[in-house]
């Protein structure tokens, strides 16, 4: 099970990075235009320098013909290291991308998945994760939880290495829904992970505590003065 920070934005990577356990961060050019025009190879080091080299960073192709493509993979392992995961939407192209980059070693991040075919091939092909698109499917009618869930079991049945990376969420219960029907990861915005935290419930419980505890020691009393 892991969180992953949906995210290419510093400040809520540097806020958040020793509040949740996560395990990597994920980008792609609609986060990365949050960010303005910056040095995007700079921005992408910081990134990288932030969450250290034991957590992983995805990094989206921004073109869509295979050459280009396995161009610009070679170019981003170049700037960010071979440890980088490339991002790879699943189609014609990108699926031959994919299968030509995994004989070179490249970690590969098989993303914009709608559809159980597109997952299915880009298990066959290798890739190390594949990004089903939790919310986006729930919006076109199809069955988010089913789609992971098929994904799963193929990956158990015939024995794959490739982790199932949920995205694209708008509430914690999609989130929850996605692990429970097998995904390996969720890459999620911290501020919904903050969020979630916040709820009005939890605040009542610990001021109930509070309360009960200073009614017997008094206000502002705690361990460390007692």
């Amino acid at each position: 099970m892991e969180l992953m920070f949906d995210t290419g934005n510093i400040s809520q990577i540097k806020t958040y990075a020793n509040v949740f356990p996560f395990s990597g961060v994920t980008t792609n050019p609609s986060i990365l235009k949050k960010e303005g025009k910056v040095n995007i190879w700079d921005h992408l080091r910081e990134i990288r320098n932030i969450i250290g080299p034991e957590k992983s960073l995805h990094v989206q192709v921004t073109t869509d013909r295979s050459d280009e493509i396995i161009k610009e993979a070679y170019k981003i392992v170049q700037q960010l290291g071979k440890e980088t995961y490339i991002k790879i939407p699943v189609t014609i192209e990108g699926l031959q991308a994919i299968q030509f980059l995994k004989t070179e070693d490249f970690h590969i991040t098989a993303t914009a998945i709608y559809t159980m075919a597109q997952g299915d091939y880009a298990i066959l092909a290798g890739a190390d994760y594949i990004a089903p698109y939790f919310n986006r499917m729930e919006n076109i009618n199809i069955d988010a939880k089913a789609v992971i869930r098929h994904f799963s079991h193929v990956i158990q049945a015939f024995h794959k290495e490739t982790k199932i990376v949920a995205a694209s969420f708008k509430n914690m219960g999609q989130v929850m829904s996605a692990f429970e029907c097998g995904a390996h990861s969720a890459t999620v915005d911290p501020s919904l992970l903050a969020d979630s935290l916040k709820m009005p419930a939890i605040q009542g419980a610990i001021d109930r505590f509070k309360e009960d505890w200073e009614s017997v020691y008094g206000k502002g009393a705690s361990f460390l003065n007692l």
